[in-house]
C-alpha cells in the first residue's frame, strides 16, 4: 500500500512494500502532504511557511548538530527562526533554495564556515540575523541582492576581508551590524548610498583608512559605531551635519586634527566617545551646548562620553573640565 495514508491510521499501516509506488515520500505530515523531517519531525512541504524552533537568550533551544540540507525543501517558507540553539557545522547551501523566505533568524548558534553564496537568492527577505556564531570567510558580494533588506546583523563571528561594496545596493536598510569581527581595509563609498539607515555598527574589526565623506550623507543615523579599528585622518565637519546621532563613537582608532567647533550641532547627541585617538589643540566650548551628555559615572549608570587618552591642551571648557582624564 501506498503513502500518502489516511491520518487516521498513518500511524497504524505497518511495513509495507513501497518499491512499486509512483512516489515515495521521506515522511507524511499531519495534513497528510509529503513531508520532510527535520529534527525527528515530519514537515508539510506544501504547508510550512513558518518554522520557529528557536531557544532564548537565557534558555538555550534543543536543537544541535548541523542544519540538514533538506531544510530546503521546504520552499514555501516565509519565516525560519533557529536562532539561540547549539547549532554547529556550516549553513548548508540549499537554504538558497527557500525563495519565499522574509525572516531568517540564525543567531546565538556556534555555526561555522563561510556564508554561502546562495544566499544571494533570498531576495525576498527583510531581516537576515547572523550575529553570535563563529562564521569565518568573506562577506559574500552576492549579499547585495538582497535589496529588500532593512536589518542586516553579522556581529560577533570571525568574517575576514573588506566589506563588499555591493552592500550600498541595500538602500531599504535601517541597520546595518558588522561589529566584533576581523573585517580590514578601507570603508567603502557606497556606504553612503544607504540613506535609510539609523544605526551603523562597524566597530571592533581591523579597519583603515579615512572615514569616507559619503558617510555624512545618512542623515537619518542615530547611531554611529566605528570605535576599536585603525582609522585615521581627522573628523571633517560634515560629520555634525548628522543632526539626529545620538551616540558616536569613535574611540581607539588613530584619529589626529582638532575636535571641529561644529560639534555643538549635535543637539540630540545623548553619548560621544572619543578615547584613546590622536586628537590635538582645544577643547571646543560649544561643547558645553550638548546638554544631554554625561561626563560623570555619578550622574548615570550608564556609559557616559569620554575624551582621555588623547593630546587636548588646556584651559578646558568649564563644563567638562573634571572630566578630560588623562591627555599628552
Amino acid at each position: 500500500l501506498c503513502p500518502p495514508y489516511p491520518s487516521c491510521i498513518q500511524d497504524y499501516v505497518g511495513e509495507q512494500d513501497t518499491s512499486n509506488c509512483e512516489q515515495v515520500w521521506a515522511c507524511t505530515a499531519d495534513d497528510g502532504t509529503e513531508g520532510v523531517e527535520l529534527w525527528g519531525e515530519c514537515y508539510s512541504i506544501e504547508n510550512t511557511d513558518t518554522l520557529d524552533l528557536s531557544g532564548s537568550w537565557n534558555n538555550s533551544g534543543e536543537l544541535t548538530g548541523e542544519i540538514p540540507p533538506e531544510i530546503g525543501n521546504l520552499t514555501n517558507l516565509t519565516i525560519l527562526y533557529l536562532y539561540y540553539n547549539q547549532l554547529t557545522g556550516s549553513i548548508p547551501s540549499e537554504i538558497g533554495n527557500l525563495t519565499n523566505l522574509e525572516y531568517l533568524y540564525l543567531y546565538g548558534n556556534e555555526l561555522s564556515g563561510e556564508i554561502p553564496s546562495e544566499i544571494g537568492n533570498l531576495t525576498n527577505l527583510f531581516d537576515l540575523m547572523l550575529f553570535g556564531n563563529e562564521l569565518s570567510g568573506e562577506i559574500p558580494s552576492e549579499i547585495g541582492n538582497l535589496t529588500n533588506l532593512t536589518y542586516l546583523r553579522l556581529r560577533d563571528n570571525q568574517l575576514i576581508g573588506s566589506i563588499p561594496p555591493e552592500i550600498g545596493n541595500l538602500t531599504n536598510l535601517t541597520y546595518l551590524s558588522l561589529g566584533s569581527n576581523q573585517l580590514t581595509s578601507s570603508i567603502p563609498i557606497e556606504i553612503g548610498n544607504l540613506v535609510n539607515l539609523e544605526g551603523l555598527y562597524l566597530n571592533q574589526n581591523q579597519l583603515t583608512g579615512e572615514i569616507p565623506p559619503e558617510i555624512w550623507t545618512l542623515t537619518n543615523l542615530d547611531d554611529l559605531y566605528l570605535s576599536m579599528n585603525e582609522i585615521t585622518g581627522s573628523i571633517p565637519s560634515e560629520l555634525f551635519t548628522l543632526e539626529n546621532l545620538e551616540r558616536l563613537y569613535l574611540y581607539d582608532n588613530q584619529l589626529t586634527g582638532e575636535i571641529p567647533p561644529e560639534i555643538g550641532n549635535l543637539t540630540n547627541l545623548e553619548r560621544i566617545k572619543l578615547h584613546s585617538n590622536q586628537f590635538t589643540g582645544s577643547i571646543p566650548e560649544t561643547l558645553c551646548n550638548l546638554s544631554n551628555l554625561t561626563w560623570s559615572l555619578e550622574n548615570s549608570s550608564s556609559s557616559v562620553s569620554t575624551l582621555f587618552d588623547n593630546q587636548l591642551c588646556p584651559p578646558y571648557p568649564s563644563c567638562i573640565q573634571d572630566y578630560v582624564g588623562e591627555q599628552d
